[in-house]
């Protein structure tokens, strides 16, 4: 007893592949699987010694059998090459679908990188106009409006060292607030025609060396 593959068998026993698989079906052979694999069982009476025993057994067989194995195997052969077709398409779509689903993925990044690009810089335009508003619209200091910028030249620098300014002379003396703010208008008012009273762009100083101011305190 042995055990072989089915061209195996059928090369031994000289005849086809298909007359070994109607044997089986027949069940004039032993068959088993394994692994997947199917192997027949021959036994010592199951060979066929000869050419004259071979043609006994094709003669033997119909030949409406033999008609219908081949237009079997025909037809599964054209269906296998029609699943294989399929099987290509379908493989076809499906890297074209995968390209396609790629490219949109591309492309929908470099979409958004780009809207993010755009609001990066409208949001620094907006940053920029805000600041420049800012800036021109940022109120003056107090020492910017209380004192404005004094044009001072060479000369009357040295004769304004010599002076007192009303302010500092008023908060040298001892008086209310009050009394220094009505003096102090005293002195603003009659600072066009007075000559003693010296007027630096809106200071008014004094000379307390040369004057006496008494009279408008």
């Amino acid at each position: 007893m042995s055990k072989l593959k089915i061209a195996d068998a059928a090369m031994k026993l000289g005849v086809s592949k298909e007359a070994i698989h109607n044997r089986i079906r027949r069940g004039s052979l032993d068959c088993v699987v394994e692994d997947g694999v199917k192997y027949v069982i021959l036994k010592p009476s199951t060979k066929i010694a000869n050419t004259v025993a071979k043609k006994r057994v094709i003669n033997n067989t119909p030949k409406s059998s033999l008609h219908v194995d081949s237009k079997y195997y025909k037809f599964l052969e054209e269906q296998n090459e029609k699943l294989q077709l399929k099987v290509e398409k379908l493989e076809g779509e499906t890297k074209d679908l995968r390209d396609q689903k790629e490219h949109m993925l591309i492309a929908e990044r470099e979409k958004i990188e780009q809207i993010y690009k755009d609001k990066d810089e409208q949001l620094k335009n907006i940053l920029n106009a805000i600041s420049s508003n800012f800036l021109l619209n940022t109120p003056a200091t107090e020492s910017e409006i209380s004192e404005p910028v004094e044009v001072e030249i060479e000369e009357e620098q040295s004769t304004i060292d010599k002076l007192i300014s009303l302010k500092k002379y008023l908060n040298n003396r001892d008086m209310s607030e009050k009394k220094k703010k009505k003096v102090k208008e005293r002195f603003k008012k009659v600072a066009k025609k007075d000559e003693r009273i010296i007027r630096v762009g809106k200071k008014l100083y004094l000379d307390l060396a040369k004057f006496d101011y008494s009279d408008l305190l």
